[in-house]
């Protein structure tokens, strides 16, 4: 009886430290989402500082929708991460700093530059033989899916500006509804600090903007982190065993979890050990992939709605249309990146050397020459 006793007692203090822990990181959740949102009004603030001379400067460097491509594949493959570079691309559309056309072209960018990080995680299988090929397709599936949906809708967007015109219809009907009436609280509470901050800084628009983009980073990356240990280890069983039983609970999955944690990187990343491991083949995974494209897409709605900018929220649109234009082409035609993926993945075999090559060219040298020589 006293042992029984003693084991809810223990029960119930382990029961209570889980709901505290639960909390405090509720409460770190909020004071981070916060700091995301001040960032984005500071980086508002610094874009002003900069000026027209600036502007013009912006405009002619990403007047090629290709450049404007590499950048955006380039930058989310330096800092890892699309949502701070489509937060960034959201800011300068709001601030006039960046052509609506030059914006789409850097969110289709984003979407392959955000695949380094599974390319990288796929990595840690390489000395496995058969399993790196099975990771590392995993992980080109992704890649190529991105790859593809730009080859197919960048020359439509160049010649009839078909996701802008879809953009720009969604955010009239929105805000016919009243739904984006762009008066946000939160910009609110965060404009007085952002100010102080500004005169902290010599009202310098470097200055500024280091302190901003600091700020993004660190918001961003504990996000995910704060929200990856809430919700990806209470998934992870169910999600193994249940969820790639049909195509569309694979695709909402993706959806909505990348949504949640805000960083397709993680939730893509978190199948390649189980694609290597051969608990689940391409084919499984492929909505799932496609959903965490549609799922990150939250965080640039998140940052245009903070703006108050009609263009902003455009722009957000436009990197949604993209992915449901991207997954409408190619979900039917799934065996065109999965064939691609697994033939890149065959020739690994051959070297351990080509997929570290692959990442050297494709995320960072090739984008960087073609910057440079359109300069």
């Amino acid at each position: 009886m006293a042992d029984r006793q003693v084991g809810t007692v223990k029960g119930f203090g382990v029961r209570t430290r889980a709901h505290g822990q639960i909390i405090l990181k509720l409460v770190l959740l909020a004071a981070l989402l916060y700091l995301f949102i001040l960032s984005i009004t500071l980086l508002g603030s610094a874009f002003k500082l900069f000026g027209k001379d600036f502007a013009e400067t912006i405009f002619q460097a990403t007047s090629s929708p290709i450049v404007g491509l590499m950048i955006g594949i380039l930058a989310t493959a330096v800092i890892q991460s699309s949502s701070t570079t489509t937060t960034m691309i959201v800011q300068m559309v709001a601030a006039g700093l960046l052509p609506f056309e030059s914006s789409i072209a850097m969110v289709m960018g984003a979407n392959i530059g955000t695949s380094v990080t599974n390319t990288i995680v796929s990595l840690g299988h390489i000395a496995r033989g058969d399993e790196f090929k099975r990771a590392f397709a995993g992980a080109m599936c992704h890649d190529f899916f991105n790859v593809c949906s730009v080859i197919v809708l960048l020359p439509l967007q160049m010649k009839f500006n078909i996701i802008g015109r879809s953009a720009l219809f969604l955010e009239e009907i929105f805000a016919g509804f009243g739904g984006l009436t762009f008066s946000s609280p939160l910009k609110t509470i965060t404009k007085p600090l952002a100010n102080q901050i500004v005169i902290l800084a010599g009202e310098s628009g470097w200055i500024t903007a280091a302190i901003s983009f600091l700020m993004l980073i660190i918001a961003l990356r504990y996000m995910v982190k704060v929200l990856k240990s809430l919700v990806l280890a209470r998934v992870e069983k169910f999600f193994q065993r249940y969820i790639f039983r049909t195509p569309l609970l694979g695709l909402l999955l993706g959806m909505f979890l990348t949504a949640l944690v805000q960083s397709s990187s993680i939730t893509t990343s978190l199948v390649v050990p189980l694609i290597g491991a051969g608990v689940i083949t391409l084919s499984q995974v492929y909505p799932y992939l496609l959903g965490a494209n549609v799922g990150t897409t939250i965080t640039a709605f998140l940052a245009s709605f903070v703006t108050g900018s009609h263009e902003a929220v455009t722009v957000a649109f436009g990197h949604l249309i993209f992915n449901v234009f991207g997954i409408a082409v190619f979900w039917p035609l799934k065996r065109i990146p999965i064939w691609m993926a697994e033939g890149l993945s065959a020739i690994t075999l051959r070297s351990r050397l080509y997929p570290i090559l692959y990442i050297l060219f494709a995320f960072f040298i090739i984008p960087g020459v073609i910057i440079y020589l359109y300069k």
